[in-house]
């Protein structure tokens, strides 16, 4: 994985500021980031990525504990590899310094499954789920039990030129037979999306799998199955990735590049997360008036879509010397309040959905109802603790999608999944 897939909807200016202080935090001794003193309140310390203005909620937090605590913020490296490196190593080695974790949603299941988190139980875990959303909630469990308490989602969207495109396509091939269409008539006409050798391309596949009604990994976390709707899926992959309207590089695409992409005005859609929204605000006002969105692709236009969700969830660190105080501090930093904060400040999509209903969420999020309506039917990702080989094996047999091959893949991707499945957890 590159960057976190939970992307938000506001820009990071202070990025550069962002990354010192990640880098600060991984030269920094282990002994200097160990909880608690002889002569102070315990110090819960939160291990999570780069949020602008979450010392903000942070010192909120701190201030409601009224000294029973105090939350120290470290900050973890900006890519999502980077950061699962330093939180295993650490959890392999029992390292007591770390407290509350933030953890992709890809590896709640791992974590559980090696110990190195805590079960949320009891009040503390009805609070988390209560009006959280299920799809988010299911990332955060392993085994039915509750490891992990979500922070913020995230889901793509299809983002299209209103000026090009009176109404968006429901499905892909229809997006590809609109492209086509603009092609011939010599105008913008590209559709834009992340077909790398990395986690974006099996965010992509898991979407069309789902969509398809298909599935790769049994429900209990145990089987590869690669069932005929993963099959299509895959024929879907392809029939986009040689439709002759996708980028050149679109084999080599990851986020960013495919924003920039559509920006300089070669693309009529783009699927990307909602971050693209205020980066066209500022790149190119004029181009962004017309630019609308609508749900995710669909394989069938009778089936609706399922995109695939992000975010960060929280988990307490098995080793924490001070367990209740974690937990309290989690729920806090992911309390209702906080979540609107972070989302309107952060664009970081909330878990909880009477946020999504709040009339302050308009102007950061005008396309919150279309947001909302995916992740209430929403896929996952295979919860399993063996996704990380899961997703390294998958996008390396799944590139480049011109290169699929529908039958002979599916049962390439079987025969790497089950072998994958074998490892559960995979240390770095």
């Amino acid at each position: 994985m590159s960057e976190p897939d939970g992307a938000g909807v506001r820009r990071r200016p202070r990025a550069r500021a962002v990354a010192v202080a990640a880098a600060l935090t991984l030269l920094a001794p282990t002994a200097a980031c160990s909880s608690g003193g002889d002569d102070g309140p315990p110090t819960i310390n939160l291990y999570y990525p780069p949020e602008q203005n979450l010392q903000k909620v942070v010192d909120d937090c701190n201030a409601q504990a009224q000294g029973r605590y105090r939350i120290a913020y470290r900050v973890l490296p900006r890519q999502a590899d980077e950061q699962r490196v330093q939180m295993v190593r650490r959890l392999a080695a029992q390292d007591t310094g770390m407290d509350v974790l933030g953890l992709d949603v890809t590896w709640t299941q791992e974590f559980a499954s090696a110990d190195w988190i805590r079960e949320w139980t009891g009040e503390d875990a009805a609070e988390v789920e209560q009006g959280t959303l299920e799809g988010p909630l299911e990332t955060a469990r392993y085994q039915d039990k509750l490891y992990a308490a979500p922070k913020n989602t995230n889901v793509q969207l299809l983002w299209y030129r209103a000026d090009l495109v009176p109404e968006p396509p429901v499905t892909w091939d229809e997006m590809i037979e609109q492209a086509r269409a603009l092609k011939d008539q010599g105008k913008p006409h590209q559709v834009l999306t992340m077909g790398a050798q990395y986690e974006g391309l099996v965010v992509l596949y898991n979407a069309m799998v789902a969509s398809a009604g298909g599935e790769l990994v049994s429900s209990d976390g145990e089987k590869a199955t690669v069932d005929d709707g993963a099959v299509r899926a895959l024929d879907q992959l392809k029939r986009l990735a040689t439709s002759g309207v996708v980028s050149p590089s679109f084999s080599n695409a990851t986020e960013d590049p495919v924003r920039l992409e559509f920006q300089s005005g070669n693309g009529a859609f783009q699927v990307n997360w909602p971050f693209v929204y205020p980066a066209l605000q500022e790149a190119d006002p004029e181009l962004a008036k017309q630019v609308k969105w609508a749900r995710y692709p669909a394989v069938d236009a009778d089936t609706p879509s399922r995109a695939t969700i992000g975010g960060v969830n929280m988990a307490v660190s098995s080793y924490s010397k001070y367990p209740q105080e974690s937990f309290d501090a989690a729920k806090c930093i992911r309390n209702e309040k906080n979540q609107k904060f972070s989302a309107i400040n952060d664009g970081v999509p909330p878990t909880i959905e009477a946020i999504y209903g709040d009339p302050e969420m308009t102007e950061a999020y005008p396309m919150k109802e279309t947001i909302l309506e995916e992740l209430k039917e929403p896929s996952t990702r295979p919860l399993t603790p063996a996704y990380q080989s899961i997703s390294t094996v998958m996008s390396a047999i799944l590139s480049p999608p011109s290169g699929i091959d529908p039958e002979r893949t599916a049962e390439e991707l079987r025969g790497a999944i089950s072998d994958a499945l074998e490892s559960k957890g995979v240390l770095p």
